[in-house]
């Protein structure tokens, strides 16, 4: 399940926040894009990072980390600090006395568990549901079971589909998929899980209306595509002590004028603005902590963390994350405050 919900405030919950009433430029970047491709894609997490660092404290850090690395590349990335070489200048950057820290957040997205809440969302107005259903996972379903739901779940939900076969060969593929799931629901150590899939098998005629939308007219907000999700989850975090925030965003094609519209009355942001990342030396920054915060994650959701890394990553990380496996969730977050 999410750690917290997106209504929530991420790290000053609980405390007395004067408000400010200030603008403040926040810079932000993304490291795990694969647009709707969620199954098939280079990565299994996503992170969106962001820095609230003045323009000269964040030159004066990349250039610290370029006299430190000393690489003849013309633009550095977050590949260049993890490499076995440079742990050192890793370290310093996510250090307690460095130049992010309390000064930087990231949103991670399991692309996995994130999808299956959004059918669960789709289908059944029920997200909660994808935490008994990813727990039970490969485990209990089986490897080929279970990766087969998943890459039915993304036909059916991503805008580009049906290319393989007629308009309503998703929709068929994934009650396939779903019934051979609970196929095993006699065996499911939890019911709950079980009771998830038996409401889901009821679903057809929701999931056909879906796609017909769906290719009909594409939705302005691509149900799967966990961007803009992060990213109002971002504004909600820097405008949480009053202050009207302006996003200043490394290019991506996901951010349309009419999507920056939508995030403008969605969330709590003053405006967007799309930059070239070499051109700003802050969003420089939040790509070498998206970058860094995606491997390390993704590490710890497959058993192969740095316990090093994820204690110095996880100040940093916001408790609203959408995550759902448990083992690498104790991690990577810090507690939920209460």
């Amino acid at each position: 399940m999410s750690v917290g919900d997106a209504g929530r405030r991420p790290r000053d919950e609980g405390r007395a926040v004067t408000p400010q009433y200030t603008q403040v430029e926040i810079a932000c970047d993304e490291s795990g894009s694969d647009g709707e491709n969620l199954t098939g894609g280079n990565t299994d997490v996503f992170a969106h990072a962001s820095v609230d660092v003045p323009m000269a404290s964040a030159a004066a850090a990349v250039q610290e980390i370029r006299d430190r690395i000393r690489s003849p590349a013309e633009e550095y990335k977050a590949n260049h600090l993890l490499r076995e070489k440079h742990r050192a200048v890793l370290e310093w950057l996510l250090a307690p006395s460095g130049p992010l820290h309390g000064h930087a957040y990231v949103h991670l997205t399991e692309k996995t568990f994130f999808m299956v809440e959004r059918v669960l969302d789709l289908l059944l107005d029920d997200p909660a549901g994808a935490l008994p259903l990813c727990r039970a996972g490969a485990e209990d379903f089986g490897a080929e079971r279970w990766h087969r739901f998943l890459a039915a779940t993304n036909a059916l939900l991503r805008v580009r589909g049906d290319t393989d076969g007629a308009p309503g060969a998703p929709v068929d593929a994934f009650f396939h998929a779903v019934d051979a799931l609970a196929g095993q629901a006699p065996e499911l150590r939890d019911p709950d899980a079980a009771d998830v899939l038996k409401r889901l098998g009821g679903t057809r005629s929701r999931a056909a209306d879906h796609r017909a939308r769906l290719l009909a007219a594409p939705a302005l907000i691509p149900a799967l595509n966990p961007l803009l999700p992060a990213i109002v989850r971002t504004a909600a975090h820097w405008s949480a002590d009053g202050r009207t925030v302006v996003l200043v965003h490394d290019r991506q094609n996901m951010l349309t004028d009419e999507r920056i519209e939508w995030l403008k009355g969605t969330a709590r942001i003053g405006g967007l603005r799309l930059v070239v990342a070499r051109d700003d030396t802050r969003v420089q920054l939040a790509d070498f902590l998206a970058g860094i915060a995606r491997s390390a994650a993704s590490h710890e959701l497959n058993g192969r963390g740095d316990p090093t890394l994820t204690a110095l990553l996880r100040p940093y990380v916001n408790t609203g994350s959408v995550w759902g496996d448990e083992r690498s969730r104790g991690a990577l977050f810090e507690a939920v405050h209460n």
